[in-house]
């Protein structure tokens, strides 16, 4: 028999528009718990709302929101049958989300500020409404996921995939060809793989249609895996076939007609025909009835392990006051991090370097990192004996957090909206981060970035972002600086070759930026 307080009544009492009277009150205190998180962390979810307006990639993310009250919809019936009830584990759960969002508001990481506030909408059902309901909304709490607007961090490896899917392609149609990182250049003239092009945003938008499919068309969980697989497979291969048609056509019509057309059809043109090709070759292997309840609320009530997790239930009263406190807690440790500024010198310069002279800043095409919030900024330009050149740019910044990111979107090396475009990794120079540009399709730079911060010298964003978070975590004050090192290939040598004699006659780095910054 089911275990005590999981009955299931006779008849489904939401099918016929009755709410049932214990899930009105359960429902009241879910709708004030979201309204707190909403209004508590009503920045987050402004900016989040503003990239799914604003951003094509994040475009679809618009329609999650009703997909989920259509995913509810869905399970009403079922869940009427069910008996709602707070539960005290939910609130570790919720502290865990709390601490996600408190972990992006110290590092100023918005993904993981937004991923928190997510997860805590979803982590109050489970706290509200116990583990019964919470099974029964288990995907839906899962498919919450997409509205974290999320993979920016794909676009890069997806411009190399797609570079190398469209020059394998190129020369198989008979064009001769040559590849350099995600340029690719041919008979009538040089194409960049920009990441506009990388297709981040149908694989993105594809994988949350194939969840979506794989949960309400297939019941096997091969059939779904494999739906999900070509929803990742597909578009990432149909993208690097619409580049090379469009290098193709290049050839035959010329690039301003290629490029025109490309611009028609890349768009949801383009992905509206990749998503029919996927639906028509999954429509056969649809195995869920058309009549087929979406949870068996019975087998959710005659669980014996749902049983004993719901027996750690706890006063309603109680988990609101425990959900209060852990978002206030959240709130007020951020506050206290956000006054967390290291002194900073009243100015910095760049030193002396044996061996080098400085000189004027004069590069062929302009080129400035960018270091926003950075509380000071340098640029000059160094020469040896036999020649060669080296940029230098520091930044230095009392503390990190939004809007001063030292390794947030869009900052260093490589400037947005600029004359430069991202070509490839760079040769390895030690534990920096090396990129090769190329500005208007003519000059081709090596940039190196290292981030230090107290004894970290490294040019990993994630390591940065760990050192950050750490120090705030403990009320640690301490200031951050990015050096990049660039140099351009040209007749005196190579840029990475100029780099690695710079760093040699500057000694180490790690006290040659605490020099520059006078902090040691």
């Amino acid at each position: 028999m089911p275990p005590e307080g999981a009955a299931v009544p006779v008849m489904p009492r939401f099918a016929r528009g009755a709410v049932p009277a214990a899930w009105r009150a359960a429902l009241l205190r879910v709708a004030l718990a979201w309204i707190a998180i909403i209004i508590g962390f009503l920045g987050d979810w402004t900016t989040m709302a503003r990239q799914w307006w604003d951003i094509s990639t994040y475009n679809h993310v618009v329609l999650v929101p009703l997909i989920l009250g259509w995913l509810v919809w869905q399970r009403r019936a079922e869940l009427a049958r069910l008996s709602p009830r707070a539960w005290w584990p939910g609130l570790p759960l919720v502290a865990g989300a709390a601490f996600v969002w408190l972990l992006g508001a110290v590092s100023g990481l918005d993904l993981a500020r937004q991923a928190g506030v997510v997860a805590m909408l979803g982590a109050c059902v489970p706290l509200l409404l116990g583990p019964r309901v919470s099974a029964g909304l288990l995907f839906p709490l899962c498919y919450l996921v997409f509205l974290v607007p999320a993979g920016e961090e794909l676009v890069k490896p997806l411009q190399i995939v797609t570079a190398d899917i469209t020059i394998a392609l190129t020369r198989l149609s008979g064009i001769p060809a040559k590849i350099d990182g995600v340029f690719i250049d041919t008979p009538a003239g040089l194409f960049e793989v920009a990441e506009a092009c990388s297709g981040v945003k149908f694989l993105i938008a594809m994988v949350a249609f194939g969840a979506l499919t794989a949960n309400v068309c297939f019941l096997a969980w091969r059939r779904r895996a494999a739906m999900m697989a070509a929803c990742i497979v597909v578009p990432v291969l149909a993208n690097g076939v619409r580049a090379w048609g469009t290098i193709y056509a290049a050839q035959i019509f010329g690039v301003e007609v290629a490029a025109g057309f490309d611009h028609i059809v890349y768009g949801w043109f383009f992905f509206a025909l990749v998503l029919g090709l996927v639906i028509a070759g999954a429509w056969r292997f649809f195995d869920r009835p058309l009549d087929a309840p979406m949870i068996d609320a019975e087998a959710l009530a005659r669980s014996r392990l749902l049983g004993r997790l719901e027996a750690r239930s706890l006063p309603a009263g109680a988990a609101l006051l425990g959900l209060a406190m852990v978002l206030a807690g959240a709130r007020g440790w951020a506050a206290g991090t956000d006054a967390l500024d290291a002194p900073m010198p009243a100015q910095v310069a760049l030193p002396p370097v044996p061996g080098w002279t400085r000189v004027d800043y004069r590069p062929a095409i302009w080129w400035e990192p960018r270091a926003q919030g950075a509380d000071h900024r340098l640029l000059g330009r160094y020469r040896d004996g036999q020649g060669r050149t080296v940029d230098v740019f520091f930044a230095l910044y009392a503390g990190q957090g939004e809007g001063r990111e030292a390794g947030g979107f869009g900052q260093g090396a490589l400037m947005p909206e600029s004359a430069w475009a991202w070509q490839s990794a760079g040769p390895a120079v030690g534990p920096g981060r090396s990129e090769r540009l190329l500005g208007d399709g003519r000059v081709e730079r090596v940039a190196v970035t290292w981030y230090r911060t107290g004894d970290l010298l490294s040019g990993s964003n994630v390591r940065l972002k760990l050192a950050v978070v750490r120090d705030r975590l403990l009320l640690r004050a301490r200031p951050t600086a990015m050096l990049i090192l660039s140099a351009e290939d040209g007749p005196s040598g190579s840029a990475a070759g100029a780099i690695s004699a710079f760093r040699a006659a500057s000694g180490p780095l790690g006290p040659w930026i605490d020099g520059v910054a006078r902090i040691r």
